[in-house]
């Protein structure tokens, strides 16, 4: 057992891996379910028609077994070069508008944590434990997938 006391089911250690990546990205806070007014007044200076950006940094939280063979939970080369990939070469230097995946969904750094969720869920060598993006220094967004109990989405938001 491990000093957690955590074991995988084929009897070794787990031990969890955070691994961060940057990116900048531009976004406009706007739904076309309201009008210019209403718009201005939910989302305020981030509903500027030209936009904003943000320097990201996203952090992915995963686990599994410490292999006997490497003393590893993944190949740190393997995991980056599925971010650079699946995550860098897809947000990096784009406005998020423009995305597919924010055809018809807001921009918020919530739904990019959700989308960047289900990106690194495909991840084959670890099991995604949660995502956190740090927009700013004042604002971070976690999502950990659907909740078992209720659900629904886990959000901790701190300083919005």
């Amino acid at each position: 057992m491990s000093a957690g006391g955590e074991e995988s089911s084929g009897g070794g250690p787990i031990a969890h891996l955070s691994r961060r990546w940057h990116l900048c990205a531009s976004h406009r806070l706007h739904t076309e379910l309201y009008d210019k007014e209403r718009n201005r007044e939910v989302f305020g200076k981030c509903n500027n028609a030209h936009g904003h950006g943000h320097n990201y940094v996203i952090e992915a939280r995963f686990s599994g077994p410490v292999s006997a063979e490497t003393g590893m939970v993944t190949n740190l080369a393997d995991l980056d070069g599925f971010a650079a990939r699946e995550l860098i070469a897809r947000f990096d230097h784009q406005n998020l508008n423009t995305l597919a995946c924010f055809a018809d969904t807001v921009s918020t750094t919530e739904n990019l944590a959700m989308e960047v969720y289900r990106i690194f869920s495909a991840y084959p060598y670890a099991r995604l434990e949660l995502v956190r993006i740090e927009e700013t220094s004042n604002n971070s967004f976690t999502y950990a997938g659907e909740s078992a109990d209720a659900g629904a989405p886990r959000f901790e938001d701190r300083g919005k």
